[in-house]
C-alpha cells in the first residue's frame, strides 16, 4: 500500500486542464490544497485547420488520392502533456516535491509518461488511471486515497 504523506504532490491533469495539489496531512484523512490550476484552450481540429485535405495525383489518369490533414486538436493534446513534463521537471528540478502522484486517463498518462525526466519518474509514488479534472477536491482526496491502498 502506498501512502498519502504530507507535502506530497498529486497532479490531477486530463489533455487540456491540470491541478496541482498537495497533500496537508496525512494518509489517514488527506487534505489536497489546491496550489494551482492550469487550462489550456483547445478548440476542435474544425475551428483550427485553416485548410481542406490535400489531394495527390495517383498513377492512373485523372486519379487523385485524399491526403489525412494534421489533427491539431490532438496535437495540442500531446504537446499540452509535453509542457507539463517539463514543468515537473523544473519544479522537481528545484527540490518543490520529493513524492508526486500522477492521476490522469490512461492516454494521457502514457504520453506523460514518454516525456517525463528520470529526475521526475524517480519521485513517482503511484499512478491513478482515472480522469478527476472535473471532480471536487473532497472526491479526489477520497478516490486517490482508495485507489493508492488498493495498490
Amino acid at each position: 500500500m502506498t501512502e498519502l504523506k504530507q507535502d506530497t504532490w498529486v497532479v490531477v491533469t486530463d489533455s487540456e486542464k491540470v491541478l496541482f495539489l498537495r497533500n496537508l496531512t496525512d494518509h489517514a484523512d488527506p487534505n489536497l490544497d489546491v496550489m494551482e490550476k492550469d487550462e489550456q484552450e483547445n478548440p476542435s481540429d474544425r475551428e483550427q485547420g485553416a485548410n481542406r485535405p490535400g489531394r495527390m495525383g495517383d498513377g492512373g489518369p485523372g486519379q487523385k488520392s485524399a491526403l489525412d490533414d494534421t489533427d491539431w486538436h490532438e496535437l495540442q493534446k500531446e504537446r499540452f502533456a509535453a509542457d507539463l513534463a517539463e514543468r515537473l521537471y523544473a519544479e522537481a528540478h528545484k527540490g518543490a516535491f520529493q513524492r508526486l502522484v500522477l492521476v490522469a486517463s490512461p492516454a494521457v498518462l502514457g504520453d506523460l509518461r514518454a516525456a517525463l525526466h528520470k529526475e521526475v519518474t524517480d519521485r513517482i509514488v503511484a499512478e491513478v488511471p482515472k480522469t478527476l479534472t472535473n471532480h471536487p477536491i473532497r472526491e479526489i482526496e477520497a478516490l486517490v486515497k482508495k485507489e493508492l491502498e488498493s495498490a
